[in-house]
């Protein structure tokens, strides 16, 4: 089940953190010493690490079974956590399992059972319902973004899950809202309290109104994007077909963009949030899909295409931004005699020049690689073999993403093609892998 347990001060030096923040702080004492902890803290605060860091401690090395389930509502936060067990290197196997993806997937990697699950509601609730692990081990349950979770799983897969999961002895709930109803079944009565979500004097998010002189807001984001220059920033809409219009927009203005919605394939969303932390693009156009529970960089700027119908999401956009000690911006973009709801208030407007702009092509794109974790490959051999048989200086290294089967690495776009010629179809450890431009 495990290998070399780590201390947690080796976790955090291998996560390049050397001070855990004031919340991660509190939730570590509070999550060791009590029975049912709810955390609720604003998007970006680090909630992840807040609770994983206690939950190894609950952990028993010698245990061959599932021992922890994490719950999410995304496939995306799912692979986040994953992702982030792993970096923390501390010896315990975790998995991920979620829609999207072939469920024979999901029975390969249980065979070897990992000591973490995280899934999402449906198909955590296929998995227990066929019995594909035993649960007698299961004492930890994480609910994260739960207000999102226990929405996700109305149908009745969460209280599926709860009936399959008697010997919880610990529950941890996260959320960035507060104000959530806790429906009975999850059992949370008693339950300690952290409010991190109350420090709001503190935020350094500027609210700006930008103009548009026409109902169709196009030109007006364009002259806002060029504005900006090459800050990373996401622009929200309410509905998928307004990015798809918005995004064939940008491609003929030659402005780099990427999108993420509920309706795109699993693998195209993965790839554009990947595409967007390497920095390939800067610019997102998203549904609310992308307000939270996905794993993103600190964003200098979020702006509202369209305005969101409730209070609530309109919060969750903005948190994209001025996280933690950061500073950002949020921009509505208002049309010809649009009407804002009342939550909106009535920002400073922002001037813009017009066909001026600070806006530069991307410096990086994006290769992929066709051979990951499961062929034996590490960071550094893909980055020996760019130095080696690319040829190519540090500085033109930029960031790695490894996963289970495939690789995904930033370099210079005006070297791409030269590198993709030279290794393509070359041998990585044993493995003969394709290199493209994605």
């Amino acid at each position: 089940m495990a290998n070399t347990i780590k201390a947690q001060q080796d976790i955090l030096e291998k996560l390049n953190i050397y001070a855990l923040n004031p919340m991660q702080l509190e939730a570590l004492d509070v999550i060791k010493n009590t029975t049912n902890t709810i955390l609720l803290s604003p998007t970006g605060t680090g909630k992840t690490l807040a609770f994983l860091l206690p939950l190894l401690d609950f952990l028993d090395p010698e245990c061959e079974d599932v021992q922890a389930v994490i719950i999410v509502p995304s496939r995306e936060l799912a692979i986040q956590i994953e992702s982030v067990i792993r970096e923390m290197g501390s010896g315990y196997k975790a998995n991920a399992i979620y829609g999207g993806r072939a469920i024979s997937k999901d029975k390969i990697e249980l065979k070897h059972t990992p000591a973490i699950l995280i899934g999402t509601p449906g198909r955590l609730a296929d998995h227990l319902e066929q019995a594909r692990f035993t649960t007698k081990h299961i004492k930890t349950l994480v609910i994260d973004e739960f207000d999102i979770s226990v929405e996700v799983g109305a149908g009745g897969e969460m209280k599926s899950i709860m009936s399959y999961l008697p010997h919880i002895s610990r529950r941890i709930l996260t959320s960035a809202t507060e104000g959530t109803a806790i429906p009975s079944y999850l059992k949370m009565a008693n339950a300690t309290t952290l409010n991190w979500l109350k420090d709001k004097g503190s935020t350094k998010l500027t609210v700006k109104t930008v103009l548009s002189p026409s109902k169709n807001k196009h030109n007006t984001i364009v002259d806002l994007l060029n504005h900006l220059g090459n800050d990373p920033g996401i622009i929200f809409c309410n509905q998928k077909e307004r990015i798809i219009d918005l995004s064939r927009f940008l491609d003929k203005k030659g402005i780099a963009h990427t999108c993420f919605y509920a309706g795109m394939e699993q693998k195209d969303r993965e790839r554009a949030l990947i595409k967007l932390r390497n920095r390939s693009v800067s610019i997102l156009i998203a549904s609310d899909l992308a307000s939270r529970g996905i794993d993103i960089p600190e964003m200098k700027y979020i702006i509202h295409y369209e305005i969101p119908s409730a209070l609530q999401e309109y919060t969750h956009r903005n948190g994209r931004t001025a996280r933690v000690d950061s500073k950002g911006t949020a921009y509505v973009i208002k049309g010809d005699q649009e009407v804002f709801p009342e939550f909106i208030g009535k920002p400073k407007v922002q001037m813009l020049s017009k066909g001026g702009g600070n806006r530069k092509p991307e410096f990086w794109t994006t290769l992929f690689i066709s051979g990951g974790r499961k062929d034996k490959i590490s960071k550094g051999d893909i980055a020996g073999l760019f130095f080696k048989q690319g040829a190519i200086q540090k500085d033109q290294l930029g960031v790695i993403e490894l996963k289970q089967d495939c690789a995904f690495v930033a370099v210079p776009v005006s070297i791409a093609d030269a590198l993709v010629l030279k290794l393509n179809n070359v041998r990585l450890k044993k493995k003969k892998v394709r290199v493209t431009i994605i």
